[in-house]
């Protein structure tokens, strides 16, 4: 059975606009509710944010959902009251559980310089974990060219981040234009193109393209091929269940 494709434009996001935050959400987010699009799998936000400098996020609450940060330009700094701090530039990692309750705060130290970041948020499998934090370095070279492992809870998968989800995974990947990946075969997909351009294969003597900003949500995918038109950045959560199931 061929996979169900379907294509999420960027300009299509709904937006929350502030004097320091810029937010595009690729699902219900905030006061952006749309029934029809709650989410896709286990992945129920998918947010593509950019704060200003010497700006962001004060201390606020989140509870029984795993959160896992990847940012694009910039660093962003996290505080939180299991006493974590670190700081988050690209290629490294974070995840955050929030468990039975834990506050943080996300700020731009820079003076000068926005930070732009993805932050993704599924369910845990079991509500009231004990709240926890990961932040790990992805070598450079695992995302040239292949699909690496970011955040991982399916058993036997390894991965930089654990997440309290047995059912999901995250992979990254950079290409170089010509170069070309498979996705992973699940029942859900979720890609998003932070950056670059590509094209989907298909049966289709005019291919899909898709650029930054796009997402694609595949159901019953297998076999799926991306290729780099121009150099790429994307993010694919792999998923075997879905809210609900």
């Amino acid at each position: 059975m061929p996979a169900a494709v379907d294509i999420r434009r960027a300009a299509e996001r709904a937006v929350t606009k502030t004097s320091w935050l810029t937010s595009r959400h690729s699902f219900s987010f905030g006061d952006h509710y749309d029934p029809a699009n709650t989410h896709h799998g286990v992945l129920l936000v998918n947010n593509d944010d950019t704060v200003e400098p010497n700006s962001g996020f004060d201390p606020h609450p989140h509870r029984d959902m795993e959160i896992v940060t990847w940012v694009l330009q910039g660093a962003l700094v996290h505080q939180d009251s299991a006493g974590n701090r670190g700081m988050i530039y690209p290629g490294l990692a974070q995840r955050m559980s929030a468990g039975t309750g834990i506050l943080h705060s996300e700020k731009n130290d820079s003076h000068t310089l926005p930070v732009h970041f993805v932050q993704m948020w599924v369910i845990p499998d079991h509500s009231g974990i004990a709240p926890s934090y990961q932040q790990r370095e992805i070598d450079e070279q695992l995302l040239r060219g292949a699909l690496a492992p970011i955040a991982s809870g399916i058993p036997g998968r390894d991965a930089a981040l654990m997440i309290h989800n047995r059912h999901a995974a995250l992979h990254g990947a950079r290409l170089q234009p010509g170069e070309r990946v498979e996705l992973p075969s699940a029942p859900y997909l979720h890609l998003f193109v932070t950056r670059g351009r590509l094209t989907l294969e298909s049966d289709s003597d005019r291919p899909d393209t898709v650029g930054e900003g796009d997402a694609v949500r595949f159901t019953s995918c297998c076999g799926v091929r991306v290729g780099a038109v121009e150099p790429s950045e994307i993010l694919v959560w792999e998923m075997h269940a879905a809210l609900g199931s």
